[in-house]
């Protein structure tokens, strides 16, 4: 609720079970069986699995101190005074480049240069990439010096013991 209009940019991640399975429908199938609150998963969820798979088998409440889950919109609305960005960074699945830019702005203001947020990305990667690994890197130095906050402050823990919140 923090985001305003880019609150759908973060999504919820069903159950491990649902998780777990590599076949679409099977995993809708098990996460409205098995997560709460119930609902089906996102295509775009889907395809996060394969990665959040390996963070998950490797990650226990010991290695807590040292990896920490951030999320770019948080990120941006946290630089922007906690206010949500204006504009969106994709429309239609496609950048949207006034989205990007009002992103790139912020992050100059915060130390960035025009030069390394106008370069070309590295492959398989877009501008929209580029600008969320930057603000994820600015919230990584604010943990380290302390100055990160979690949501929800009051966080609970999983199954495995792990702390279920983003850091901005």
């Amino acid at each position: 609720p923090l985001l305003g209009e880019r609150q759908s940019s973060v999504f919820s991640v069903p159950s491990r079970a649902a998780v777990a399975c590599e076949d679409y429908s099977e995993a809708c199938r098990v996460a409205l069986a098995t997560s709460e609150p119930p609902r089906k998963v996102s295509k775009q969820a889907f395809h996060l699995f394969p990665r959040i798979r390996e963070i998950d088998a490797l990650l226990t409440p010991a290695l807590e101190a040292r990896v920490f889950e951030v999320h770019p919109e948080l990120a941006f609305w946290r630089l922007n005074g906690e206010r949500a960005m204006r504009l969106p960074k994709k429309v239609k699945s496609a950048a949207s480049m006034p989205g990007i830019e009002e992103r790139a702005a912020l992050l100059r203001h915060h130390g960035f240069e025009a030069e390394f947020l106008e370069q070309r990305p590295p492959k398989g990667a877009g501008r929209d990439d580029l600008v969320d690994a930057c603000v994820n890197a600015v919230i990584a130095e604010r943990i380290a010096a302390g100055r990160a906050e979690c949501f929800p402050r009051d966080f609970q823990r999983d199954g495995k013991g792990l702390r279920m919140a983003i850091w901005a």
